[in-house]
């Protein structure tokens, strides 16, 4: 019972790091997949998954194609309501889906200004308002799930959830840009990174190399914290 799961590019996808958290972390049998993402061939690459356009995209061992990282987290939870994606108390998988949700739709200045990459942590970037706004939610939110859960620390309801998934590529952009965060989100930021599948993702993520370099910036760096 093998999920096939197409992927975009490690250093740099985002998304397919989400998709690829989602087997990893709890444990679910899954081949991946290498799509052309700045090779130019993601479509191609596509192709026999329609109507896929986007990665991350998965094929149920029955054959049905789901895109979406939402819509394929709640697939994997449903067929799978042993593993743990979701917390377990009813107040914190309900917070726990709204985080994700929130994830999905917002934080688009963040996203769009901080694209993630997994090379370097730079110094000097400096964040505009909407941005700064961004980042003052995840404040918001993370402080809230760990209110609703009493974690004072490590994952956001306690046990590693879904919620965590989500917000790892975010981690990513707090560390990777110099990100001015609370303690407590900067924190809960490395534990993230730190994970040992996320360091497996960045390690083969770092096997390739990029010329030119996307989303590449001009300034100082200093070396990746998490090694």
């Amino acid at each position: 019972m093998t999920y096939e799961l197409y992927i975009g590019d490690k250093t740099f996808s985002s998304w397919s790091l989400r998709g690829w958290l989602m087997f990893r972390k709890f444990d679910l049998p899954m081949r991946a997949h290498m799509v052309g993402l700045y090779a130019g061939t993601m479509a191609k690459d596509l192709s026999g998954l329609p109507p896929a356009r986007l990665v991350p995209v998965m094929r149920t061992p029955e054959g049905t194609v789901v895109g979406e990282s939402l819509a394929m987290a709640e697939t994997l939870a449903e067929r799978h309501p042993d593993a743990g994606l979701w917390p377990k108390e009813s107040a914190q998988r309900a917070t726990a889906r709204w985080l994700c949700a929130e994830m999905c739709a917002g934080f688009g200045a963040l996203r769009g200004a901080c694209p993630m990459q997994l090379l370097r942590a730079y110094r000097g970037f400096e964040p505009g308002v909407e941005v700064r706004a961004d980042l003052e939610r995840l404040d918001v939110i993370w402080s809230h799930a760990r209110r609703l859960s009493g974690a004072a620390d490590g994952w956001l309801f306690g046990t590693y959830s879904l919620a965590d998934v989500f917000y790892t590529p975010m981690a990513a952009r707090i560390i990777g840009y110099g990100l001015p965060v609370s303690a407590n989100a900067k924190a809960y930021a490395l534990a993230l990174l730190a994970d040992p599948e996320v360091q497996q993702w960045r390690a083969d993520g770092l096997k390739t190399n990029y010329t030119p370099e996307p989303h590449r910036l001009d300034f100082p760096s200093d070396p990746w914290p998490v090694a």
